[in-house]
């Protein structure tokens, strides 16, 4: 699978194919996905590949779905006795070693510029960093089946985002409709949950920003590609947020609290090699891939893996209100989906 990821797209059938000529050299090196030329310099041509006639696409998209709907799952486990900003550090540290090993061991060119990894950063900041570790702080009180649909609403935003800016899509009347009921639904889900007690208040408020960072971390990345293969910059962000997240850790003091429980280390080893080696590096190369409305398709399968997981394995419970919010916000994605992915450019 990573090596499929590794090589890239395709040229725009737009450009006159005459003038462009294929450095695979290039390519092979990790240097970019398909890099051509023209007389007058380099140019990297967008990709415009569609999930139905790419098995790559496909691939990448059932690895997405799948696994990162088991990860919270994973995480609430893992939180049960380790605490969550040193867990998830260490889980980050040892998945961007494994991975480094990876791109090292097929000789891909890692970041080398200072302005290329300051870039990275930022995108680690805002998905894992802060969407990531608000997610694996809350499920400390919040049930992993009420995360997952709570986090499901990262559709609706990365559909809304994709609207701004001069690459921004045009969304329709009923796209915007969509989102405002999705969001409806999930004041019916927190609501309810608050009023049975099921977590404290700062849990849910902390989750409502989780999926506003993962699709603005989503957005900024593919609206500003880097010269690197997409799997080398996932190892480049996992890694800063390893070092970030294993830091800050440390300095809260919650090496104390670090418990040796074989449930909660195999969920961390899940985690590790499933949830980011694999699945993150998956949904970040499908970031340069696909329009964020496909893009956010997603968020309506990782939610039902979730609650299904959840209920079997932890049986944990969605009251009659609950389910009523989960309903409202699964179809709301699944229609905002559908429109935003027939919108248009804004300048088209």
């Amino acid at each position: 699978m990573a090596d499929d990821l590794a090589a890239s797209t395709i040229p725009d059938r737009s450009v006159n194919q005459a003038s462009l000529r294929y450095d695979e050299r290039a390519a092979k090196r990790g240097e970019v996905d398909f890099c051509w030329t023209k007389a007058c310099g380099e140019k990297r041509v967008s990709d415009r590949i569609r999930a139905s006639v790419d098995p790559r696409i496909v691939m990448a998209f059932a690895v997405v779905y799948l696994v990162w709907g088991s990860t919270y799952l994973g995480i609430r486990l893992m939180v049960e006795h380790l605490p969550p900003f040193l867990s998830a550090g260490v889980r980050f540290l040892i998945a961007g070693a494994l991975m480094l090993a990876y791109a090292g061991w097929k000789g891909y060119r890692m970041p080398t510029t200072l302005a290329e990894w300051r870039w990275l950063a930022l995108v680690s900041v805002m998905m894992l960093v802060g969407a990531n570790g608000l997610v694996t702080w809350s499920e400390q009180w919040v049930e992993s089946n009420q995360t997952a649909l709570i986090v499901a609403t990262s559709a609706l935003w990365i559909a809304w985002l994709g609207t701004l800016g001069t690459q921004g899509q045009s969304l329709s009347g009923a796209t915007y409709t969509g989102l405002l009921v999705g969001f409806g639904g999930v004041i019916v889900l927190v609501g309810d949950g608050l009023q049975a007690g099921d977590a404290p208040w700062f849990a849910y408020v902390a989750l409502l920003f989780s999926p506003l960072l993962w699709a603005l971390g989503s957005i900024v990345s593919k609206r500003r590609p880097l010269a690197c293969n997409p799997f080398c910059s996932a190892t480049a962000q996992t890694i800063v947020a390893g070092v970030v997240m294993t830091t800050g850790g440390l300095a809260a003091g919650e090496a104390e609290r670090w418990s040796w429980e074989p449930s909660a280390l195999f969920a961390m080893a899940y985690l590790i090699v499933f949830g980011t080696c694999i699945a993150y590096a998956c949904f970040f190369w499908l970031v340069h891939q696909v329009t964020p409305a496909q893009l956010g398709t997603y968020a309506y399968i990782n939610p039902a893996v979730a609650v299904l997981l959840g209920g079997w394995l932890l049986d944990e419970k969605l009251s009659s209100m609950q389910i009523a919010g989960t309903l409202i916000i699964l179809g709301s994605v699944i229609v905002v989906s559908w429109f935003a992915s027939r919108a248009r450019p804004k300048h088209a």
